[in-house]
C-alpha cells in the first residue's frame, strides 16, 4: 500500500490536516508542501485520507 498525496488539489502548509492528523507522523513539510517522508512508518489507518478537506490524499494497495 502507499499514501498517495494530489498536488493539484492540496492546499499544503495552509491545511496540513493530514499531518497534523497523522498518529504516526509520516508526513513533513517540504518546499510548502505536504510530503510522506516516513511511508515505511505508515500503518494505512487511512485518517490522513479521512480528514482532507480536498480529498487529496489516497491510500492505494
Amino acid at each position: 500500500m502507499s499514501v498517495i498525496i494530489n498536488y493539484n488539489k492540496c492546499d499544503g502548509v495552509d491545511c496540513a490536516e493530514c499531518m497534523n492528523a497523522c498518529p504516526m507522523e509520516v508526513f513533513t513539510i517540504e518546499d510548502n508542501k505536504v510530503v510522506v517522508s516516513k511511508e515505511d512508518e505508515c500503518t494505512f489507518c487511512m485518517i490522513c485520507e479521512d480528514v482532507c478537506p480536498n480529498g487529496a490524499v489516497k491510500v492505494k494497495d
